[in-house]
């Protein structure tokens, strides 16, 4: 039954790739961490570390079907994808030897916070009027200082930062179809370093039953991107047509649905 469920998470995983530029951390964390619950205190480690090689693929595989002049957009990045990957790897490092239930918290505050962000500040679901102005003041919508700190949250919760980098571009008047779309290669920038390291580092314990390499369960992460890669080839060359406004509170809609099933866990 749960290889199943991880198939079909897979597909939704996909689905999230596309239309969000979640990478697949909102949705895979909470599901590994159940379906690795004989891991016992590293299931919330294990989850995280699969999390990244799922995103790595998904992030990977969206980014080269994206259209070339989308992606040229990244030009005027400068040092920001390096600076995303130093924050990967920190932020992975860390989340090797952290207490479980740091990650499980830290994970829902993370999400609280970006709701009420969105909710209440401007340029995400309503016109921001300084967007135009801060556009022209730079040539990317995410400075390269933010780089490392997004990388290194990112990667300790196994998210991939498109929830932080998706409402910065959106924030600079760009549709929610472009900023999805751009978010792709940034969470492959953090994601790629932070799987490096969950490979090589110590995982849980083999007598907990959990196959993993590293802190990676590698079938784990086979069935979800038996399910996510279809579905990022097919959806991101053939792009559903979404109002941008709907897309938006899409993205805020299923935010709020992970952050209920995360707080359920632990009640």
């Amino acid at each position: 039954m749960s290889a199943a469920v991880l198939v079909v998470v897979g597909v939704l995983t996909g689905l999230t790739t596309v239309l969000f530029g979640f990478g697949g951390g909102f949705v895979t964390v909470p599901v590994i961490v159940w379906v690795d619950v004989a891991a016992g205190p590293a299931a919330a480690t294990v989850a995280v570390a699969t999390s990244s090689l799922v995103m790595v693929a998904g992030a990977v595989a969206a980014t080269a079907a994206t259209p070339r002049p989308v992606l040229r957009r990244l030009r005027g990045a400068g040092p920001l994808p390096a600076m995303l990957g130093i924050g990967g790897l920190a932020g992975a490092f860390a989340a090797s030897f952290a207490p479980a239930g740091l990650i499980h918290w830290g994970f829902v505050v993370y999400l609280a916070v970006t709701v009420v962000d969105v909710l209440a500040r401007p340029g995400f679901l309503r016109p921001n009027s300084d967007a135009g102005a801060a556009a022209r003041h730079r040539t990317f919508a995410i400075p390269a200082a933010l780089g490392m700190p997004i990388g290194a949250i990112a990667s300790f919760l196994g998210v991939g930062g498109s929830v932080m980098t998706v409402p910065l571009l959106r924030r600079s008047g760009l549709p929610m179809g472009t900023a999805v779309a751009l978010a792709n290669p940034l969470t492959a920038c953090i994601s790629v370093p932070a799987c490096v390291v969950f490979l090589s580092s110590h995982g849980a314990d083999g007598e907990a039953g959990v196959p993993v390499v590293g802190s990676v369960d590698l079938c784990a992460a086979a069935l979800l991107l038996l399910g996510v890669l279809p579905v990022v080839a097919l959806l991101r060359r053939r792009p559903p047509r979404i109002a941008d406004r709907l897309h938006a509170w899409g993205y805020v809609a299923l935010l709020c649905l992970v952050l209920t099933a995360m707080v359920a866990r632990a009640a």
